[in-house]
């Protein structure tokens, strides 16, 4: 039997090892890339594996029951995370998000969120914690999550149509105990709650209204997002991309929706508010209007490489950096180093040689 050769594998085993500085720096909490972008977001990937098989980011033919992930010594421990956290922090970093793969699938990940909030941002403000989640098991950790000290979350949703979201999440998966789990995550106190709905055309753009009528009037926030491309395994083509600037219109035929301004610089998402005052919705537009200009935010692989874009090729080892007995002032300044060399900007560049590249998988470094 031929063994399957999963480009997945060879990046996540390819990323290099920062050298150590000679002369060590000591963070001012303004630290810019070659665009002047200031460093303000970490998304952390706490696993790497996931109980859906959503098609546009795990799809079955490549995870299946033979595909090998990262083992448990690998993945880094909640005391690398907090130490590489803080590190962060010093540099500037404002929001953690937690994110996998499924970051509820990680063993008593109660314990590592209350680690992590005990955390102050530079200015001594409480640090804006938040976890992206498929909703699967939040019903029954959603209130263990607030009181370990998570403040937000974030949560997956396709589609309100059982048949459909079972299609696309290839698990089997009923619409009902992903809504119980935003409800459980609402009485916890894990507000405002934002649901992503990815939209692919021809999947699930019927379910946009749907959508919209559920979740109008909620309080709940209700985000479209592009079928981006990436990852090297879910199949993109450009056809299957809905424009998301069709979104507010077709939903503004039912429920009129006004613009609104963004939270905060560098927000990824328009905002779009309802004129009856059933709160408000956003769209995510990576592939049709890039945001690149505006991005603050780094990532952070499971077993400790760090990624400055989502659509990235390669990363860098800051794991063998802490195994390698290298103090937190070394790794502050290679994280300097790092960070003032990013020039990432794919989604202003994208073309149909980009596209072709192999890029990390979405499922290894979180959306």
């Amino acid at each position: 039997m031929t063994e399957r050769v999963i480009p997945l594998l060879d990046e996540r085993v390819a990323a290099a090892r920062p050298p150590l500085p000679w002369v060590l720096e000591t963070p001012t909490g303004h630290l810019a890339d070659t665009l002047r972008r200031p460093l303000r977001d970490l998304r952390i990937s706490v696993t790497d594996r996931c109980n859906f098989r959503c098609t546009y980011c795990m799809p079955r033919e490549i995870f299946d029951k033979d595909y090998r992930f990262l083992p448990h010594g690998d993945l880094l421990s909640f005391e690398e995370i907090v130490r590489l956290a803080r590190i962060f922090i010093h540099h500037g970093v404002e929001k953690i998000r937690l994110t996998g793969g499924e970051p509820l699938l990680r063993k008593d990940i109660e314990r590592l969120i209350e680690m992590l909030a005990r955390l102050t941002t530079r200015s001594g403000a409480p640090l804006d914690l938040t976890l992206t989640t498929n909703g699967s098991i939040l019903a029954r950790k959603a209130r263990a999550l607030r009181d370990a000290g998570l403040r937000r979350v974030t949560v997956s949703l396709d589609a309100l149509d059982d048949t459909t979201f079972r299609q696309m999440n290839d698990a089997d998966f009923p619409v009902a105990d992903v809504l119980e789990g935003i409800e459980s995550a609402a009485a916890a106190g894990l507000a405002p709650i934002k649901v992503n709905m990815v939209v692919k055309r021809g999947v699930n753009d019927g379910q946009i209204l749907p959508m919209a009528r559920y979740f109008h009037g909620s309080g709940h926030v209700l985000r479209f997002i592009e079928f981006m491309d990436v990852g090297s395994s879910n199949g993109w083509r450009m056809d299957d991309v809905l424009p998301s600037a069709e979104l507010p219109r077709r939903i503004g035929e039912e429920l009129p929706l006004e613009p609104i301004e963004a939270n905060y610089h560098g927000e990824v998402a328009e905002r779009w508010r309802y004129r009856d005052g059933g709160g408000e919705i956003g769209v995510i537009s990576s592939v049709t209007q890039a945001f690149c200009g505006d991005c603050t935010r780094a990532r952070l692989s499971t077993e400790g490489k760090l990624y400055l874009c989502l659509f990235a090729q390669s990363g860098h080892d800051l794991r063998a950096l802490l195994r390698g007995a290298a103090s937190d002032a070394q790794i502050s300044t290679a994280l300097a180093h790092i960070w003032r060399r990013r020039g990432d900007r794919y989604s202003e560049i994208r073309s149909a040689h980009t596209v072709r590249l192999r890029k990390i998988e979405m499922s290894y470094i979180g959306g």
